[in-house]
Order: structure tokens, then sequence, then C-alpha cells
């Protein structure tokens, strides 16, 4: 399909949105074929940018972000219409869900959750907080899964939602402190609990820079829950089409790295922010280039 320069400045936007706050994400990006990543883009573009209204908009009273965001949303939904949209992002978006005629309810479930953050600080169980991630990140996966291609879609859907279960507790993890200051708290207060952790607890962490015991026994059993979702989305990955599969590779064991930084540093996420070395990441880039096109994927050990 033909992009004029509106839209071609539209996806522009959307890849510099990506470069600038999706590293990891845009490194395996680049592995896509061409023709595909101006659409992993625009959908990146989509959720960052509801996320911005979300978290990087605090000063403003709740209730003025809320209409900040159902703006945002009712704009997305008229160019759904077919109505003219006077937005420099969402064209790129429209034309990605025209193109792969993606589900429209994957779009309402993530505009959802993202209502839900404006209003929810913490979640008292692991399936209340399975229920914000369905829409924050399992239907990420079934978004992408139509742009990344498979021979078998059915087979490679419950892996990809899976997928996008998996890199979001692993950022929860990485980021406790950083939600914190936002004054949430996406460890479930069950998990809590079994550790005798308290939020006043994780807020002293987060002002000592260090965490107690107990706190490293909570993160390392998140790390668990967390390698169990990678676990059942290793088995999508193979099923992609071949020119998806070093790209998905790559962001597989790059996020699973993070755990594996997490571990490094003795489960103390409040000590320094984990992050993957770039030797690391060059390294993985490498491996699943030369990754012969079919082979199973299994984060680091």
């Amino acid at each position: 399909m033909p992009v004029d320069i509106d839209l071609a400045a539209s996806y522009e936007r959307c890849r510099v949105l990506h470069r600038r706050h999706g590293r990891t994400y845009y490194l395996a990006t680049r592995l896509l074929p061409a023709w595909k990543r101006r659409h992993v883009h625009a959908l990146y573009g989509f959720t960052r940018y509801a996320d911005e209204i979300v978290d990087r908009t605090e000063a403003l009273p709740p209730a003025e972000r809320a209409a900040r965001l159902t703006a945002w949303s009712d704009r997305f939904r008229a160019g759904l219409r077919g109505e003219p949209i006077d937005d420099p992002l969402l064209p790129a978006v429209l034309h990605t869900v025209a193109v792969f005629d993606l589900n429209l309810d994957d779009f309402d479930a993530f505009l959802r959750s993202m209502a839900m953050d404006l209003t929810v600080e913490s979640y008292a169980t692991y399936a209340d907080l399975l229920d914000y991630m369905e829409g924050s990140a399992a239907v990420i996966g079934t978004m992408m899964l139509p742009i990344l291609g498979s021979a078998d879609p059915a087979a490679a859907r419950e892996p990809a939602r899976q997928l996008g279960l998996a890199f979001q507790l692993t950022n929860f993890i990485r980021d406790v402190a950083e939600d914190l200051d936002r004054g949430r708290t996406y460890l479930p207060d069950e998990h809590l609990d079994r550790f005798g952790v308290t939020r006043a607890d994780l807020l002293a962490a987060r002002d000592r820079g260090e965490a107690t015991p107990q706190i490293k026994s909570l993160i390392a059993y998140e790390c668990t829950v967390a390698r169990e979702h990678y676990a059942a989305a290793a088995p999508g990955i193979p099923l992609l089409t071949g020119g998806s599969q070093a790209c998905m590779r790559t962001a597989y064991r790059l996020y699973g790295g993070i755990l594996g930084e997490v571990e490094a540093q003795g489960y103390d996420v409040f000590v320094r922010r984990a992050v993957v070395p770039n030797r690391c990441r060059a390294a993985e880039v490498a491996r699943a280039l030369t990754t012969p096109r079919g082979r199973p994927v299994e984060l680091a050990a």
C-alpha cells in the first residue's frame, strides 16, 4: 500500500518514539525485514503514547489525565470509522490496523488497562494483576502476531500472549522503585504477604537504596513466575515466519537477560537498575542471526 508524505511522517514519529523509549525492543526490531519494521514502530508508538499520557502527566489532576486519555482514545476510534483526525501519530497506527486487519478488541482491552493505571495503585492477587496485564501486555502479543507472521497462527497465539506477559513482568521486577515513585505497586499483595513484605518496606528500601532479605526473596519468586511465562512463550518463536524469528529470539533473550542481571545483583532491584551490558546485546544479535530457523529458544542460563 503506497504511503503519502503525511503517513510517512507519522511512521517516522512512531519510529523515533520507539528508538527513544524502547531500547531493547527497538534493537530486536531492526532484525525484521524492512517492510515489517514500520508497522512494529506504529504499534509501539500507539502503546507508548497512551502510556505517556498516563505516566508523564503526573502534575495534572487525575480527572484531567483521564480526559486526555479519553480524548486520544476517541480520536483513534474516530479514525477507525474513517473520520478525519488531526493527530501526528495515529495515521500510522490506523494504516497498520487496516493493512493487517488487526483485532480491534485488543486495542479496547489495551486502552482499558491504561485507564486502570489512573486509579488502581495495587493488586490484591496475581489473578487481579493478570486481568490488568491481559490488556497491557497479552494483547500486545496478539497485535504483533499478524505482523510477524506464522505458518500456524492458532498455535502461535497463546505463546504470543505469554511472551507479552513475560516481558511486562520483567519490567515490573526491574522497575519496582520507578513504579513506587508513581504511586503504584505491580507486585501483588498476596505475594508480598507470602514473604512478609509491606508496601512501607518497599518504600523504605527505595529510599535506602538497598533491599531487605525478605524483599530479595520476594523478587526471586517474581523472577520464577516470569520465567514460567517465558517457558510458555518459547514454543511460539519457531512457529514464526523465518524473517521474524531472529527479531523475537533477540527480544526473548535480551528481556530474559534482565532477569539474569537481577539475579546477578542478588535480587536487589533497589541497588541499581538491571541492564543487559552492550557486549551481551551484540552477542545475542549475532546469535539470533546465526541460529537456524525453527530451532527452539530458551533463556540464558
